[in-house]
């Protein structure tokens, strides 16, 4: 008789204290040798919570967003200065350099759904910001920090997407051109060349809108969430074409966000079963299923060490250590 799988682990530890429920968590630092990362977290009150992994406690509280839900957190290269963006229709950018934590700069957002932006950092001064635009299908790209508009995708006449639900930006090793993986309202996702603005591929990939997809840029292959039982994998060949490989059934349907951790070897979702749920990249095999939070699972992100964060409806954040990088 095969043995039965051993149960799943507890957390590491739960941070407790945004009385809020939690929708964006960013790992900042900790890769080798620098010890334990800062985990920051977005809340639905509009609050930003910088927590200490050493103490587990809020190290700073930022408040930005006039108490409206913070949806996306992103550090930038530069360090020390951080993008939140809220369904206040504002992407603010903090200073948080040697203890001040003061908004420098924001952009004013033309859309207030729940599409997240994304980044790509053109060395330590310059990156490019991918938003959702004014018009309901439209992405618009800027330059920053200046602000400069480079350009509104906005999807060929006889392509009825709907809205752009997730973003991620991304660039080959083989080429400088700025791409854009977009997941859409109607369940498909393209792939935007920017220089070009046009669509090099699109893919039916589920039935309800994708609301989260993480790509992996080494294996050309990417994953994707939505409201169905399934989970899509999908790859780019090297003529930039998106084909669906296979689809993965969950137990329950509704995904709200998906990761690939920075090794590439295994990935997590969260759920609105209140489940996360952890499966090998490669193979797609279910690894673990952890049943920890108590209401939606909003988030999941990865820190460069591995750590695997989980923020919740329950107010709640999980840190789990499993499969350690090897």
């Amino acid at each position: 008789m095969a043995a039965p799988p051993p149960p799943p682990p507890d957390p590491q530890f739960v941070l407790r204290g945004t009385q809020s429920a939690v929708h964006a968590l960013h790992f900042c630092g900790g890769a080798q040798g620098q010890g334990l990362p800062l985990l920051l977290s977005g809340s639905l009150n509009g609050l930003v919570h910088i927590w200490s992994l050493h103490t587990r406690r809020a190290v700073t509280i930022l408040d930005g967003h006039g108490g409206q839900c913070v949806t996306w957190l992103q550090t930038l290269p530069r360090g020390h200065q951080l993008l939140s963006q809220g369904r206040d229709l504002k992407l603010c950018l903090w200073d948080l350099a040697e203890g001040r934590n003061t908004v420098v700069d924001s952009v004013h957002l033309e859309s207030v759904g729940f599409c997240r932006g994304s980044i790509l950092a053109g060395g330590r001064q310059h990156w490019t910001l991918a938003v959702p635009g004014r018009g309901s299908d439209e992405v618009q790209i800027l330059e920053m920090p200046s602000k400069t508009s480079v350009c509104t995708l906005k999807p060929e006449a006889d392509a009825k997407p709907g809205m752009p639900m997730c973003l991620e930006l991304w660039q080959a090793d083989s080429s400088p051109r700025p791409l854009l993986l977009a997941g859409y309202e109607d369940g498909s996702v393209a792939l935007w060349d920017i220089s070009e603005r046009k669509v090099c591929s699109r893919v039916a990939c589920h039935t309800e809108p994708v609301i989260g997809l993480d790509f992996d840029s080494q294996k050309a292959r990417g994953v994707s969430g939505s409201a169905e039982k399934a989970l899509a994998v999908w790859s780019l060949d090297e003529q930039q074409a998106l084909q669906v490989c296979g689809t993965h059934e969950l137990t329950n349907p509704g995904i709200s966000d998906v990761k690939i951790r920075p090794d590439r070897k295994i990935l997590a979702t969260a759920g609105w079963d209140h489940r996360v749920r952890v499966f090998h990249w490669r193979t797609m095999k279910p690894l673990a299923v952890l049943a920890f939070h108590s209401a939606v699972v909003h988030c999941v992100a990865f820190a460069a060490d591995g750590l695997l964060a989980a923020g919740s409806k329950d107010q709640r954040i999980s840190v789990w250590s499993l499969y350690p990088r090897t």
